[in-house]
Protein backbone atom coordinates (compact mmCIF):
# COMPACT_ATOMS: atom_id res chain seq x y z
CA UNK A 1 0.00 0.00 0.00
CA UNK A 2 1.29 3.47 -0.74
CA UNK A 3 1.98 5.70 2.04
CA UNK A 4 0.01 8.24 2.96
CA UNK A 5 0.14 11.56 1.63
CA UNK A 6 -0.76 14.94 3.98
CA UNK A 7 -0.50 18.61 2.54
CA UNK A 8 -0.22 22.28 4.42
CA UNK A 9 -1.19 24.91 1.82
CA UNK A 10 -1.20 28.32 2.85
CA UNK A 11 -1.24 31.23 0.99
CA UNK A 12 1.41 33.76 1.04
CA UNK A 13 -0.96 36.98 1.07
CA UNK A 14 0.34 37.75 4.76
CA UNK A 15 2.92 36.37 7.44
CA UNK A 16 1.84 32.74 9.71
CA UNK A 17 0.32 32.98 12.45
CA UNK A 18 -0.06 30.23 15.38
CA UNK A 19 -3.28 28.61 13.83
CA UNK A 20 -1.28 28.25 10.97
CA UNK A 21 1.56 26.87 12.84
CA UNK A 22 -1.11 24.17 14.27
CA UNK A 23 -2.27 22.77 11.55
CA UNK A 24 1.19 22.99 10.18
CA UNK A 25 2.58 20.58 12.85
CA UNK A 26 -0.71 18.94 13.24
CA UNK A 27 -0.28 17.91 9.25
CA UNK A 28 3.73 17.35 10.05
CA UNK A 29 3.01 15.02 13.44
CA UNK A 30 0.07 12.80 11.65
CA UNK A 31 2.02 12.10 8.36
CA UNK A 32 5.04 10.85 10.81
CA UNK A 33 2.65 8.82 12.87
CA UNK A 34 1.64 6.52 9.56
CA UNK A 35 4.98 6.81 8.21
CA UNK A 36 3.51 9.16 5.29
CA UNK A 37 4.39 12.18 3.11
CA UNK A 38 3.99 15.94 3.74
CA UNK A 39 3.60 18.25 0.77
CA UNK A 40 3.82 21.88 1.01
CA UNK A 41 1.66 23.80 -1.65
CA UNK A 42 1.54 27.51 -2.00
CA UNK A 43 -2.03 28.81 -2.50
CA UNK A 44 -0.99 31.84 -5.09
CA UNK A 45 -4.15 32.13 -7.25
CA UNK A 46 -4.98 35.33 -6.03
CA UNK A 47 -2.02 37.57 -7.95
CA UNK A 48 -3.25 41.48 -6.63
CA UNK A 49 -2.81 39.82 -2.45
CA UNK A 50 0.06 37.55 -2.76
CA UNK A 51 3.40 38.29 -2.70
CA UNK A 52 7.09 36.80 -2.94
CA UNK A 53 8.13 38.62 0.28
CA UNK A 54 4.81 36.47 1.91
CA UNK A 55 6.14 33.04 0.23
CA UNK A 56 9.69 33.66 0.93
CA UNK A 57 8.31 34.07 4.96
CA UNK A 58 6.05 30.66 4.79
CA UNK A 59 9.43 28.53 4.25
CA UNK A 60 11.03 30.79 7.10
CA UNK A 61 9.01 30.50 9.43
CA UNK A 62 8.18 26.19 8.53
CA UNK A 63 11.82 25.80 8.68
CA UNK A 64 11.86 27.79 11.91
CA UNK A 65 8.98 25.23 13.33
CA UNK A 66 11.42 22.25 12.34
CA UNK A 67 9.67 20.80 9.78
CA UNK A 68 10.68 19.91 5.98
CA UNK A 69 8.99 18.56 3.42
CA UNK A 70 8.88 16.70 0.16
CA UNK A 71 10.19 18.97 -3.33
CA UNK A 72 9.09 20.28 -5.56
CA UNK A 73 6.55 22.97 -3.95
CA UNK A 74 3.38 23.03 -5.76
CA UNK A 75 2.34 26.95 -6.61
CA UNK A 76 -0.80 27.04 -8.31
CA UNK A 77 0.09 30.15 -10.04
CA UNK A 78 1.83 27.45 -12.15
CA UNK A 79 -1.30 25.21 -12.66
CA UNK A 80 -3.68 26.82 -14.17
CA UNK A 81 -4.41 25.19 -17.28
CA UNK A 82 -5.25 22.21 -15.26
CA UNK A 83 -8.27 23.99 -13.36
CA UNK A 84 -8.79 25.27 -17.24
CA UNK A 85 -8.71 21.29 -18.16
CA UNK A 86 -11.35 20.93 -15.13
CA UNK A 87 -13.89 23.82 -16.35
CA UNK A 88 -13.59 22.55 -19.61
CA UNK A 89 -15.07 19.18 -18.48
CA UNK A 90 -17.89 20.84 -16.56
CA UNK A 91 -18.67 22.72 -19.06
CA UNK A 92 -18.79 20.00 -21.51
CA UNK A 93 -21.54 18.32 -19.30
CA UNK A 94 -23.47 21.60 -19.03
CA UNK A 95 -23.06 22.64 -15.53
CA UNK A 96 -21.79 25.98 -15.72
CA UNK A 97 -23.36 29.11 -15.96
CA UNK A 98 -22.07 32.95 -16.25
CA UNK A 99 -23.49 35.32 -13.96
CA UNK A 100 -22.67 39.18 -14.70
CA UNK A 101 -23.94 41.04 -11.74
CA UNK A 102 -21.20 42.66 -9.33
CA UNK A 103 -20.98 42.13 -5.82
CA UNK A 104 -23.16 45.45 -5.22
CA UNK A 105 -25.60 44.39 -7.15
CA UNK A 106 -25.84 40.92 -5.92
CA UNK A 107 -26.43 42.74 -2.47
CA UNK A 108 -29.31 44.98 -3.76
CA UNK A 109 -31.10 42.28 -5.58
CA UNK A 110 -30.90 40.42 -1.99
CA UNK A 111 -31.92 43.99 -0.01
CA UNK A 112 -35.22 43.22 -2.77
CA UNK A 113 -36.20 40.12 -2.24
CA UNK A 114 -36.03 40.06 1.58
CA UNK A 115 -38.14 43.12 1.23
CA UNK A 116 -40.60 41.22 -1.12
CA UNK A 117 -40.58 38.12 0.45
CA UNK A 118 -40.85 39.31 4.18
CA UNK A 119 -37.70 37.10 5.23
CA UNK A 120 -34.20 36.64 5.24
CA UNK A 121 -32.85 35.61 1.77
CA UNK A 122 -31.18 31.87 2.23
CA UNK A 123 -27.23 32.33 2.99
CA UNK A 124 -24.31 30.23 2.20
CA UNK A 125 -22.13 28.17 5.49
CA UNK A 126 -20.20 31.26 5.46
CA UNK A 127 -22.78 33.69 5.46
CA UNK A 128 -22.65 34.49 1.54
CA UNK A 129 -26.20 34.91 0.44
CA UNK A 130 -26.89 32.57 -1.76
CA UNK A 131 -27.01 33.72 -5.97
CA UNK A 132 -30.11 35.68 -6.02
CA UNK A 133 -30.00 36.29 -10.18
CA UNK A 134 -31.21 35.34 -13.33
CA UNK A 135 -28.50 34.33 -15.09
CA UNK A 136 -29.74 30.47 -15.68
CA UNK A 137 -32.67 32.28 -17.72
CA UNK A 138 -30.85 34.55 -19.58
CA UNK A 139 -30.59 33.80 -23.69
CA UNK A 140 -27.85 32.77 -25.64
CA UNK A 141 -27.72 36.01 -27.83
CA UNK A 142 -27.69 38.18 -24.31
CA UNK A 143 -25.46 36.17 -22.78
CA UNK A 144 -22.90 36.52 -25.76
CA UNK A 145 -23.35 40.26 -25.92
CA UNK A 146 -22.42 40.68 -22.48
CA UNK A 147 -19.37 38.62 -23.21
CA UNK A 148 -18.99 40.47 -25.94
CA UNK A 149 -18.42 43.75 -23.80
CA UNK A 150 -15.53 43.08 -21.86
CA UNK A 151 -17.60 43.53 -18.80
CA UNK A 152 -16.96 41.05 -15.57
CA UNK A 153 -18.58 37.59 -14.83
CA UNK A 154 -18.37 35.07 -12.31
CA UNK A 155 -18.20 31.24 -13.91
CA UNK A 156 -21.19 29.33 -11.34
CA UNK A 157 -21.83 25.51 -11.38
CA UNK A 158 -25.55 24.76 -11.72
CA UNK A 159 -25.99 23.36 -8.36
CA UNK A 160 -29.36 21.33 -9.30
CA UNK A 161 -27.78 19.76 -12.18
CA UNK A 162 -24.59 19.12 -11.02
CA UNK A 163 -26.70 17.38 -7.54
CA UNK A 164 -28.90 15.47 -10.52
CA UNK A 165 -25.99 14.21 -12.26
CA UNK A 166 -24.28 12.84 -9.36
CA UNK A 167 -27.49 11.23 -8.83
CA UNK A 168 -26.84 9.85 -5.18
CA UNK A 169 -25.75 11.03 -1.55
CA UNK A 170 -22.38 12.31 -1.26
CA UNK A 171 -20.16 11.44 2.33
CA UNK A 172 -17.08 11.51 3.31
CA UNK A 173 -14.92 10.06 6.14
CA UNK A 174 -14.20 12.85 9.23
CA UNK A 175 -11.69 11.93 11.50
CA UNK A 176 -11.34 14.88 12.94
CA UNK A 177 -14.71 16.60 13.90
CA UNK A 178 -16.86 19.36 12.53
CA UNK A 179 -17.84 22.23 14.65
CA UNK A 180 -21.04 20.45 15.64
CA UNK A 181 -19.15 17.22 16.77
CA UNK A 182 -19.80 15.66 13.46
CA UNK A 183 -17.27 12.99 12.90
CA UNK A 184 -17.12 9.67 11.52
CA UNK A 185 -19.07 9.14 7.83
CA UNK A 186 -20.69 12.57 7.49
CA UNK A 187 -23.20 13.80 4.98
CA UNK A 188 -22.14 16.55 2.40
CA UNK A 189 -24.54 18.86 1.48
CA UNK A 190 -23.74 20.63 -1.38
CA UNK A 191 -27.10 22.55 -2.16
CA UNK A 192 -25.77 24.82 0.95
CA UNK A 193 -23.94 26.57 -1.22
CA UNK A 194 -25.97 27.66 -3.99
CA UNK A 195 -24.70 27.94 -7.61
CA UNK A 196 -21.06 28.57 -6.30
CA UNK A 197 -18.46 30.73 -8.12
CA UNK A 198 -15.93 28.01 -10.13
CA UNK A 199 -13.52 30.86 -11.87
CA UNK A 200 -13.98 34.34 -12.42
CA UNK A 201 -13.07 36.38 -15.84
CA UNK A 202 -9.65 37.43 -13.84
CA UNK A 203 -9.38 34.53 -12.03
CA UNK A 204 -8.79 31.13 -13.41
CA UNK A 205 -10.19 29.36 -10.65
CA UNK A 206 -12.21 29.75 -7.23
CA UNK A 207 -10.80 28.00 -3.77
CA UNK A 208 -13.16 25.24 -3.90
CA UNK A 209 -11.99 24.25 -7.90
CA UNK A 210 -8.33 24.87 -6.80
CA UNK A 211 -8.42 22.69 -4.03
CA UNK A 212 -9.83 19.94 -5.13
CA UNK A 213 -7.80 19.65 -8.51
CA UNK A 214 -4.62 20.12 -6.37
CA UNK A 215 -5.27 17.49 -4.09
CA UNK A 216 -6.18 14.91 -6.74
CA UNK A 217 -3.21 16.15 -8.78
CA UNK A 218 -0.62 15.61 -5.69
CA UNK A 219 -1.91 11.91 -4.62
CA UNK A 220 -3.09 13.62 -1.24
CA UNK A 221 -4.74 10.75 0.83
CA UNK A 222 -5.44 12.84 4.09
CA UNK A 223 -6.56 16.56 4.15
CA UNK A 224 -6.17 18.18 7.58
CA UNK A 225 -7.33 21.69 8.14
CA UNK A 226 -8.81 24.10 10.16
CA UNK A 227 -12.90 23.42 11.37
CA UNK A 228 -13.83 26.74 9.03
CA UNK A 229 -13.70 25.09 6.12
CA UNK A 230 -15.27 21.79 7.35
CA UNK A 231 -18.58 22.51 5.44
CA UNK A 232 -16.62 23.39 2.08
CA UNK A 233 -16.17 20.06 1.94
CA UNK A 234 -19.66 19.51 0.78
CA UNK A 235 -18.58 21.16 -2.61
CA UNK A 236 -15.19 19.11 -2.74
CA UNK A 237 -17.09 16.17 -2.67
CA UNK A 238 -19.06 17.13 -5.37
CA UNK A 239 -16.16 18.22 -7.70
CA UNK A 240 -14.77 15.25 -6.53
CA UNK A 241 -17.68 13.00 -7.86
CA UNK A 242 -18.53 15.38 -11.02
CA UNK A 243 -14.62 15.12 -12.16
CA UNK A 244 -14.15 11.68 -11.06
CA UNK A 245 -11.28 12.42 -8.73
CA UNK A 246 -10.71 10.59 -5.47
CA UNK A 247 -12.14 11.80 -2.11
CA UNK A 248 -9.36 11.75 0.07
CA UNK A 249 -10.58 11.45 4.22
CA UNK A 250 -10.89 15.13 6.39
CA UNK A 251 -9.10 15.52 9.75
CA UNK A 252 -10.74 19.31 10.63
CA UNK A 253 -8.90 20.77 13.56
CA UNK A 254 -10.10 23.23 16.32
CA UNK A 255 -9.34 26.87 15.36
CA UNK A 256 -7.13 29.13 17.94
CA UNK A 257 -9.39 32.52 18.36
CA UNK A 258 -7.92 35.73 20.11
CA UNK A 259 -9.91 37.05 23.44
CA UNK A 260 -12.56 38.61 21.82
CA UNK A 261 -12.88 34.76 20.66
CA UNK A 262 -12.70 35.31 16.96
CA UNK A 263 -10.38 33.60 14.08
CA UNK A 264 -7.09 34.31 14.05
CA UNK A 265 -6.25 36.63 11.31
CA UNK A 266 -3.19 37.37 9.37
CA UNK A 267 -3.09 41.12 10.40
CA UNK A 268 -2.92 40.16 13.94
CA UNK A 269 0.76 40.86 15.34
CA UNK A 270 0.51 39.30 18.41
CA UNK A 271 0.15 35.60 16.97
CA UNK A 272 2.48 36.05 14.13
CA UNK A 273 5.28 33.73 13.96
CA UNK A 274 7.62 35.84 12.61
CA UNK A 275 6.55 38.86 15.76
CA UNK A 276 6.98 35.78 18.15
CA UNK A 277 10.46 34.40 16.77
CA UNK A 278 11.48 38.40 16.93
CA UNK A 279 10.30 38.69 20.62
CA UNK A 280 12.45 36.05 21.71
CA UNK A 281 10.03 32.67 21.99
CA UNK A 282 11.78 29.88 21.14
CA UNK A 283 9.90 27.50 18.68
CA UNK A 284 9.83 24.70 20.83
CA UNK A 285 7.46 26.89 22.98
CA UNK A 286 5.14 26.83 20.36
CA UNK A 287 3.84 23.71 20.66
CA UNK A 288 2.75 24.65 24.28
CA UNK A 289 1.35 27.78 23.54
CA UNK A 290 -1.30 25.77 20.65
CA UNK A 291 -1.76 23.46 22.95
CA UNK A 292 0.03 20.80 20.78
CA UNK A 293 2.67 19.55 23.98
Amino acid sequence: MPPAVFRFAPSPNGYLHLGHALSALLNADRARAVGGRLLLRIEDIDQTRCRPDYEEAIYEDLAWLGLSWEMPVRRQSEHFADYAVALDRLDAMGLLYRSFESRGEIAALVTEREARDGRPWPRDPDGAPLYPGDAKAMSPAERVRLIASGGSYALRLDMAKALAHVGGALTWTETGEGPGGQTGTVAADPAAWGDVVLARKDSPASYHLAVTVDDAAQGVTDVVRGQDLFHATSVHRLLQALLGLPAPRYHHHRLIRDADGRKLSKSGKSTGLRDLRADGLPAAKIRAVIGLD
